[in-house]
């Protein structure tokens, strides 16, 4: 029997080190509460980003498989089109920055979802699901948070 790739060291440090700017903006949001809009507009930016690179990951594996298919790539550029929207929201004064900041969370917090669907890699390595889970997890409760926060003032 193979044993089981484990996730390594840089993975994990800068995984964990990615969720670093949005405990940032959370602390700083509550520490100097004239802050809240900027750490909002600058959380939801980053959440944003997150999502599309999440995506871009989707993308890899449907290529990697060659996948025909329409719905793969459709999931994988969906993250990207949720978080422009979002910030277009604010932007345009469609939606205040609370409400932008729980679409992304939400987004976050269902992103495991799309790696069940999209294909077997990374469930195929427990470990690696598990720091993704930890991760969007991560992200999502804090993107929430700052929702909450922002939401305030």
């Amino acid at each position: 029997m193979t044993p089981l790739p484990q996730v390594r060291t840089p993975p994990v440090a800068l995984g964990v080190a990615g969720l670093l700017p949005s405990l940032a903006g959370v602390v700083l949001a509550l520490v100097e509460p004239a802050t809240r809009s900027v750490a909002a507009i600058v959380g939801g930016a980053y959440a944003a980003l997150i999502l599309s690179f999440l995506g871009g990951m989707w993308w890899m594996q449907a290529l990697l498989r060659s996948d025909a298919r329409w719905w793969p790539y459709l999931l994988a550029v969906a993250p990207s089109l949720t978080g422009w929207a979002a910030l277009l929201a604010v932007v345009g004064g469609v939606a205040p920055p609370a409400a932008a900041l729980t679409v992304l969370a939400l987004a976050l917090l269902a992103s495991p979802l799309g790696d069940r669907a999209i294909g077997p890699l990374l469930r195929e390595v427990p470990a690696w699901r598990q720091l993704r889970l930890t991760l969007s997890g991560g992200l999502g409760a804090l993107t929430l948070a700052l929702a909450l926060i922002a939401g305030r003032g």
